[in-house]
């Protein structure tokens, strides 16, 4: 069974720092782009960041430029958001999804991906 888990949310105070994580499972992420999402109450689906398959190319969005970081480790089938000088508007569920579209890049769009997993919620509040 095909499955990507995302952990290492939770709450943390304006100005800190949180690192995701986004774990496969019966499949090789290698293979895949991944991008990250988040969802806050009310709000649509906002693209954050992606990297493609092999790390060489990867993209990240305005609003969180400068503060977030994506990062993979193929060996360990995992791919990272590093988040720092975390604000209260980043609160949100945060999404990884896999796309096994063409190498070297990665796209924005929620369509362009497979695979999703169920989400982990960071809270930014003092």
């Amino acid at each position: 069974q095909l499955q990507l888990v995302e952990s290492g949310g939770g709450l943390v105070q304006p100005g800190g720092s949180l690192r995701l994580s986004c774990a496969a499972s019966g499949f090789t992420l290698s293979y895949y782009a991944i991008g990250w999402f988040r969802q806050a109450p009310g709000k649509e689906r906002e693209w954050v960041s992606c990297i493609s398959r092999g790390g060489g190319s990867s993209n990240i969005a305005d609003s969180v430029k400068g503060r977030f970081t994506i990062s993979r480790d193929n060996a360990k089938n995992t791919v990272y958001l590093q988040m720092n000088s975390l604000k209260p508007e980043d609160t949100a569920v945060y999404y990884c999804a896999a796309d096994g579209g063409p190498a070297n890049v990665c796209y924005t769009r929620p369509r362009s991906y497979e695979y999703w997993g169920q989400g982990t919620q960071v809270a930014v509040s003092s």
